[in-house]
C-alpha cells in the first residue's frame, strides 16, 4: 500500500509539473505587457493610527510605522481589535481602477507587520479572525475583480513579518536568532496555497523585500505559484538569485531609456504607500499622466498606488486624481493599451513616443509654439493627425533628408493650441517597421542633445554600466575615474554654449541633489572645466517630477562641419551618498 501511495504521488507530481510548463512565458505575461497600467493597494492595521503613535508623528511611510516607531508585537496586535473598515465597497475600489484606465489591482494581502487582510487558517493573526469587521476583504476585491474585468493580484510579504518569532526583521522584541524555515513552511507557504486557490484566477503574486532568504527558499515559493496556478506571473522581488516574470524597479524610479524585457514602476500617488492622515503632497494629474506615457514609452508597467483609510475609502483626493488620468485615458489609451516601446530609445525634450504596427504615437508634454520636428525617422509617413481628433483631419507635413549629414527629418504643423494640458498624442502612420537613425545629429534648431544615457561610459578604458534613471541621470556617478564619450555630427560650424544639465533624485518627498562637482570637457582639441553648480533653488521645472538644474559650462568653438567626439570627464566629485546626478549636455548655438 506504501508503495502505491509513492506512486500516486508521484504521478500527481508529474501532473503538476506538467501543468505548470504547458503554460509558455508569452501566454502568462501577454494580457500583463498589454496593460500597461495597474492600482497598487497598500492596506492594512497600519492605516489605523495614520502616521501618529501614541499623539507623536512618525517619519517615514505610512505601512512602516511598526518599524519606525519600535512598537512592540503585543501592542501592535491590538491594532485589530479596534479595525473595523466598515465602508469598505469592492466595487467602489474596482470602479476607481477601472474608470482610470487601470487593467489590474494588486492588494497588500499581508505586509510586513505579518496582519492578513484575508481569512487564513494559518494564522488567526487576520481581518476575519481578529478584528470586529469579521469580513474577507480579499475575497469580495477578488470577486468584483472578476465581474469587472480587471485582473485580482496579491502582494505578499515573503520575508520580512513583524509579528512573528520566525519571521525576519523584528529585531526590537525578539531574539536575533530564528527558524525562518519554519516560518516559510508554517506561515508563508500555507497563506501562499489560500491566497492561491480561494480566490479564483489570480493575475499575480507581487513580493517584496527578499533579504537573507535563500535561493533553495526562493524557489520553492516559485515552485509552489507554478504548481498551483501556472499562469499567475511572479513579481521581480522574490530574492534568492531565482529568476521571476519580470523586473520592478526602485519605488517611484523611472528609467532614463528604452529597457529591454517586461518590467515595472511602483510608485505613489503621494509620498506613502500605506495611509498617513498628514500627507497631503499629492502628485498632479498632469504629472501622473505624464508618467504613464513616458514609462510606456520605455516598455514598462505603471503600478500607482492609493493607501485606504481604517474606514475603508480610498482618499477622495486619490479618487478625483485618477479619475483625471481615466479622462486621459478615454481618448488616448490606443497610445497605451499594447504599445510597444520608443523605437528612439531615449526620451525628447518635448516628450516621448509609443508605437504600434503602422503607428508612431507621438506624446506632447510641451507643446510647441512654432514649427514641431521630429528627427531621425527614416520610414515614409502617409499621414499624420491627432489621436484626439475622432474624424482624423490630416495635418500638413513635409519629410527633409540631409544628404550631407545623412539626416532626416519630419516638419509638421501643429495647431496652435495643445489638444490636452498633460499629453497630446499625434499619430503618425508609417510605411513599415520603425526604423531611426541611431547617429547624434545636430537638430534643426542649431542645438545638439548629448543625453547621458547616449554615452559611452568608460572607467581606465573599459567599458562601465552606469544606471541612469529619468529623475536622476547618473545617480550612482560617485566615481572620479569614469568618463562619458559621445560622437555626433554637426552641419553649421560656430561657437557653442555648454548646457550641462544635472537633476533631482528625490523620492518619497525628500528631494535630494548636490553639486560643487568639478568637471572637463573635452572635444576637437578643446578644454572647459567649470563647476556644476551648487545652488538648488534655480531649476527649471517642467512638473515637480521633471526637476533640472542647469549649469553654464562656458564655449566651445566647433569649426567646420562634420563629426566630433566630446567627452566629460570628472576632475573631483563632492563628497556625500548621491553622487554626481548627470543627465545632459545641450550644445547651443551662440547666434542662431
Amino acid at each position: 500500500m506504501k508503495k502505491i501511495l509513492i506512486l500516486i504521488a508521484l504521478l500527481i507530481g508529474i501532473k503538476d509539473y506538467a501543468r505548470a510548463q504547458s503554460v509558455s512565458q508569452n501566454e502568462r505575461m501577454q494580457w500583463w505587457r498589454d496593460a500597461h497600467f495597474g492600482m497598487f493597494i497598500h492596506w492594512g492595521l497600519y492605516a489605523k493610527p495614520a502616521g501618529e503613535w501614541k499623539g507623536k508623528e512618525i517619519e517615514g511611510i505610512g505601512e512602516w510605522i511598526m518599524k519606525r516607531a519600535q512598537i512592540p508585537a503585543v501592542e501592535y496586535r491590538q491594532l485589530a481589535k479596534e479595525f473595523n473598515p466598515v465602508k469598505f465597497n469592492a466595487h467602489d475600489f474596482v470602479t476607481t481602477a477601472k474608470n482610470a484606465g487601470m487593467k489590474y489591482i494588486t492588494i497588500t494581502s499581508k505586509h510586513h507587520d505579518g496582519f492578513a487582510m484575508f481569512k487564513s487558517d494559518a494564522s488567526d493573526y487576520n481581518i476575519v479572525d481578529a478584528t470586529p469587521y469579521g469580513k474577507d476583504v480579499i475575497k469580495a476585491l477578488a470577486e468584483e475583480c472578476h465581474k469587472q474585468g480587471l485582473r485580482i493580484c496579491f502582494y505578499y510579504s515573503q520575508s520580512r513579518d513583524w509579528n512573528e518569532l520566525n519571521g525576519l526583521d523584528n529585531d526590537w522584541d525578539f531574539p536575533k536568532e530564528r527558524n525562518f524555515q519554519k516560518y516559510l513552511d508554517e506561515k508563508v507557504k500555507p497563506q501562499l496555497t489560500e491566497l492561491l486557490t480561494n480566490y479564483g484566477p489570480v493575475g499575480l503574486i507581487w513580493f517584496d523585500t527578499p533579504m537573507s532568504i535563500t535561493k533553495e527558499q526562493a524557489q520553492s515559493l516559485k515552485d509552489l505559484v507554478r504548481k498551483l496556478q501556472p499562469e499567475c506571473i511572479i513579481s521581480g522581488r522574490l530574492g534568492g538569485g531565482v529568476e521571476t516574470d519580470y523586473m520592478s524597479t526602485g519605488d517611484n524610479v523611472i528609467p532614463a531609456t528604452v529597457v529591454p524585457g517586461d518590467w515595472e514602476v511602483p510608485a505613489t500617488l503621494n509620498n506613502t504607500w500605506g495611509f498617513k492622515k498628514n500627507d497631503h503632497h499629492w502628485k498632479s494629474p498632469v504629472d501622473l499622466t505624464r508618467l504613464l506615457f513616458d514609462i510606456t514609452a520605455k516598455g514598462g508597467n505603471y503600478l500607482l498606488n492609493v493607501g485606504p483609510t481604517a474606514e475603508g475609502l480610498i482618499p477622495q483626493e486619490s479618487v478625483d486624481i485618477l479619475a483625471k488620468v481615466g479622462d486621459w485615458m478615454k481618448t488616448n489609451s490606443e497610445s497605451i493599451y499594447g504599445a510597444l516601446p520608443n523605437p528612439f530609445n531615449v526620451e525628447f525634450k518635448w516628450g516621448n513616443i509609443t508605437q504600434k504596427s503602422g503607428k508612431l504615437y507621438l506624446g506632447i508634454f510641451d507643446w510647441p509654439s512654432g514649427d514641431f520636428y521630429l528627427e531621425g525617422l527614416e520610414n515614409k509617413v502617409n499621414k499624420v493627425y491627432l489621436l484626439s481628433d475622432a474624424n482624423q483631419t490630416p495635418l500638413p507635413f513635409k519629410s527633409i533628408y540631409n544628404k550631407k549629414l545623412k539626416h532626416h527629418t519630419l516638419k509638421i504643423e501643429l495647431p496652435d493650441a495643445a489638444p490636452d494640458e498633460a499629453v497630446s498624442v499625434v499619430v503618425l502612420e508609417i510605411k513599415g517597421k520603425a526604423k531611426v537613425e541611431h547617429e547624434i545629429c545636430q537638430s534643426v534648431d542649431g542645438s545638439v542633445l548629448l543625453h547621458g544615457a547616449m554615452a559611452d561610459a568608460r572607467k581606465g578604458g573599459k567599458p562601465y554600466d552606469l544606471k541612469f534613471t529619468a529623475r536622476g541621470g547618473g545617480a550612482d556617478w560617485k566615481d572620479e575615474n569614469v568618463n562619458l564619450t559621445w560622437n555626433f555630427k554637426v552641419e553649421e560650424p560656430g561657437q557653442y554654449k555648454i548646457d550641462l544639465v544635472s537633476t533631482e533624485t528625490g523620492s518619497h518627498g525628500n528631494p535630494l541633489w548636490q553639486g560643487g562637482h568639478k568637471v572637463k570637457i573635452q572635444t576637437s582639441g578643446q578644454s572647459v572645466e567649470f563647476v556644476v553648480k551648487d545652488d538648488f533653488s534655480e531649476y527649471n521645472q517642467r512638473t515637480q517630477y521633471w526637476k533640472k538644474i542647469h549649469t553654464d559650462g562656458g564655449i566651445i568653438n566647433l569649426k567646420k562641419a562634420g563629426e566630433y567626439t566630446l567627452s566629460l570627464e570628472p576632475q573631483m566629485l563632492s563628497d556625500g551618498n548621491l553622487g554626481f546626478t548627470f543627465q545632459s549636455i545641450s550644445l547651443i548655438p551662440v547666434n542662431h
